[in-house]
């Protein structure tokens, strides 16, 4: 979200050196939040390739460059996209962070309002690590689909199992009141998909989401034979980088993409 709140698209809420030029050259450090910038003054900066000589750009060798990419508005990414193409929209805001959003009631309202404008409510599914703005849409929007995201790992842990009180990222819902379960947490948060962290799915948890109505979709899974074992393990769904690597991992289960 900008200073002047039009919703852009951005994997990070500041500016990252990483992929980030101004005037053809490199940011020198991690810039300043996006929510401090006004449109005008975020589409000065071209996000058109990563800097080839970052750890983060070593990762992707394959990506091709495209040199004069602006942070895109969800109006103009909806609009390039066309009609036909399904979303999975995520949310990106921290409950320990909140400098760096709007509160997420407003942020899911304005998100709301650009899928509203698109006509786009049907094809899209709102996702996001922070409950809080699943919860506010659900309560605005309740024909919109909503993906509770979660991760328990040494990196990070938004779940909190063994804190001894609720997570702030979960909405103000307790797991230990719903038994330590986190597909009932995320139906209680009235999703319809739980999304985990690919490498937290096990069969016992894909079952139980799915006989509470849920669809099991992890992420972000980007080796063949994991998402050949998660598929092994019944999960609904695969979020990835790489669609061209799952593709023949589904033929040979004689599955079709949806």
């Amino acid at each position: 979200m900008t200073k002047d709140e039009v919703v852009v698209l951005s994997h990070d809420p500041v500016l990252n050196p990483d992929l980030t030029r101004l005037d053809g050259q490199w940011l020198a450090a991690a810039g300043p939040p996006i929510r401090s910038q006004t449109l005008a003054e975020l589409k000065r900066y071209d996000i058109g390739r990563v800097n080839p000589a970052s750890k983060y750009g070593q990762q992707y060798p394959e990506q091709k460059p495209a040199d004069g990419e602006r942070f895109p508005t969800l109006a103009e990414f909806f609009a390039m996209a066309g009609p036909r193409v399904r979303f999975n929209i995520e949310i990106k805001s921290d409950p320990n962070k909140p400098d760096l959003t709007l509160p997420p009631d407003r942020f899911a309202a304005l998100v709301i309002d650009g899928i509203r404008a698109a006509k786009a409510v049907e094809r899209t599914t709102l996702q996001s690590f922070d409950w809080r703005g699943l919860i506010a849409a659900r309560r605005l929007a309740p024909e919109l689909a909503t993906a509770c995201l979660s991760i328990e790992s040494g990196g990070f842990d938004m779940v909190g199992r063994n804190s001894g009180r609720p997570s702030p990222w979960l909405g103000g819902l307790d797991l230990a009141a719903h038994g330590g379960s986190l597909p009932r947490l995320a139906k209680a948060a009235g999703c319809a998909v739980w999304s985990p962290f690919w490498r937290n799915v096990t069969a016992e948890n894909v079952k139980e989401a799915q006989a509470l109505g849920l669809k099991v979709i992890p992420w972000t899974v980007n080796n063949p034979a994991d998402m050949d074992r998660l598929i092994d393990l019944g999960v609904d769904g695969l979020i990835t980088d790489y669609p061209d690597r799952a593709r023949p991992v589904l033929a040979a289960k004689n599955l079709k993409p949806s």
